[in-house]
């Protein structure tokens, strides 16, 4: 389930997106202070062109999703997500989780958010996301160089439509 977050989350988001494996699949790989985050925070939170919801697995929050660049106008955003990789791995519901809460998003997206298309990007040698977003229907549409801490990375941009959705193949 996912639920618009709260002052609550603030330090569980901040703790989730400075894990290594985390950051290690970002398109941004240090870590980030509390004062960094907090600003982001507050600037999301104040953002009526943002949405940070937090993801619930059996009512203990589990990871974030975040919805930025919302254009009503145009049915169109931008969306990524983490999850608490510690707790989850420690429960073993680490993959379970992560299919969840990719259908949450497209689900709140569509049918919460009324989008006509999502977007999103991700590293070209995250092969594991790759996969499952092709197998959910996730299309790339393009890729560019980005430069990721001082290397250029390949990143592929992503997009979803409601008509996408259904079953796997």
């Amino acid at each position: 389930m996912l639920r618009a977050a709260g002052e609550a989350d603030r330090r569980a988001v901040l703790h989730w997106r400075n894990h290594p494996d985390v950051r290690a699949m970002s398109l941004t790989r240090h870590v980030i202070a509390p004062a960094e985050h907090d600003a982001w925070w507050d600037r999301s939170l104040a953002d009526p062109a943002r949405r940070i919801m937090v993801y619930e697995r059996y009512d203990v929050p589990s990871g974030v999703v975040t919805f930025f660049d919302l254009d009503p106008a145009a049915g169109s955003a931008w969306w990524g997500f983490y999850l608490d990789v510690d707790g989850l791995t420690e429960r073993g519901e680490l993959l379970p989780a992560w299919i969840e809460i990719s259908r949450e998003a497209l689900r709140f997206a569509f049918d919460d958010l009324g989008l006509a298309v999502l977007h999103g990007e991700v590293l070209a040698g995250n092969e594991a996301v790759r996969a499952f977003n092709r197998r959910n229907r996730i299309r790339e549409v393009g890729s560019g160089t980005r430069d990721i801490d001082g290397t250029a990375e390949t990143v592929i941009r992503l997009e979803a439509r409601p008509d996408d959705r259904g079953t796997s193949r």
